[in-house]
């Protein structure tokens, strides 16, 4: 997919939201297996989440939206 000022906005979201999702799910399975009980697993990853989309929205956007901006301006 082209990221253009259209949609680099929603393109950004769904990388920084899948990658938030991925980190939370690895968490719980970590703390699964170690046989943490339920709540720890749980507010655990809900608190890997919450981090991991503070941090990404932060990095994620002005990267992407910068990457854009680059090649827009290569191809003159």
């Amino acid at each position: 997919m082209k990221v253009t000022s259209a949609n680099a906005g929603l393109v950004s979201a769904a990388l920084y939201t899948s990658g938030s999702l991925i980190a939370a799910a690895t968490f719980a399975a970590a703390a699964g297996l170690a046989g943490e009980d339920a709540v720890a697993v749980l507010g655990g990853a809900f608190w890997v989440f919450i981090l991991s989309m503070i941090i990404l929205m932060s990095t994620v956007t002005p990267w992407l939206t910068g990457r854009r901006i680059a090649e827009d301006h290569s191809n003159h």
